[in-house]
């Protein structure tokens, strides 16, 4: 007579059995694919922006391109679509791809934000099957920008303005900016009396808006002040920068 626990044991087993054939499968988690940009400017008088996605490695891949919103919605319409959408790039070559602009009512006091998406997928081989394939996408973002807006987004950076306060009872730095750009901080560390916090700020400065970044403690009164460095448009940072913050 079949124990009634022993269907349910061959099961399990199956299951510890299956994953441990997939952590000892061989695989990268590295991009093979590179992008010749870690940000798309896209001005909202030009038709088109490109770039150039690259294959260095020895390994034919297929990628697909295409642009959605921060929130990675694909029903969300956007202003640009990507050209080709799916294409093959052999070993050592490079391919275009194009961004053509679409009709759009977007802000046209501010950026919009938007990223573009790159998934790449490997070919098949003649390796062993027990070889783990992983179909990786890269996401950068994309910046459409209203030609109404003249001179450089690093120019407003001292427009900025930083204050600490207490948000549900919890302390935060905020920081409010009154210019039509968006701004990422490279590096961004809070100041005090008490020293100095290194500020997880993955979360960009909004145009026209306000970003919030949690603190450890809340600082007593006292000299308080930010430094920090931004990434421009080419990808390099910006000269390091200081501003005083008040207790709000």
């Amino acid at each position: 007579m079949r124990h009634p626990t022993s269907s349910k044991f061959n099961l399990t087993s199956a299951y510890a059995l299956a994953t441990c054939m997939l952590l000892l499968a061989p695989f990268s988690a590295n991009a093979a694919l590179t992008i010749s940009s870690t940000r798309i400017i896209q001005p909202s008088d030009r038709q088109s922006t490109s770039i150039v996605v690259a294959n260095p490695s020895n390994r034919a891949y297929a990628a697909q391109a295409w642009i959605n919103t921060e929130a990675d919605d694909s029903t969300t319409a956007v202003p640009l679509i990507a050209s080709p959408a799916l294409f093959r790039i052999d070993p050592a070559s490079e391919q275009t791809v194009q961004f053509n602009r679409l009709p759009n009512d977007l802000p046209k006091d501010r950026e919009s934000l938007f990223f573009f998406n790159l998934q790449e997928i490997p070919q098949a081989n003649d390796k062993p099957d027990n070889v783990l394939n992983i179909a990786l996408r890269t996401r950068i973002k994309v910046f459409f920008r209203p030609s109404q807006l003249k001179g450089r987004p690093q120019d407003h950076l001292k427009n900025l303005t930083w204050s600490v306060q207490s948000i549900n009872g919890k302390p935060h730095l905020v920081v409010d900016n009154p210019s039509p750009y968006y701004f990422t901080f490279n590096q961004l560390t809070f100041i005090s009396p008490k020293g100095s916090e290194k500020i997880d700020a993955r979360k960009m400065a909004i145009p026209l808006g306000r970003q919030t970044y949690p603190l450890k403690t809340l600082p007593a009164q006292g000299n308080l002040k930010v430094d920090f460095t931004t990434i421009n448009d080419y990808g390099a940072i910006t000269p390091a920068m200081s501003s005083p913050a008040r207790r709000s």
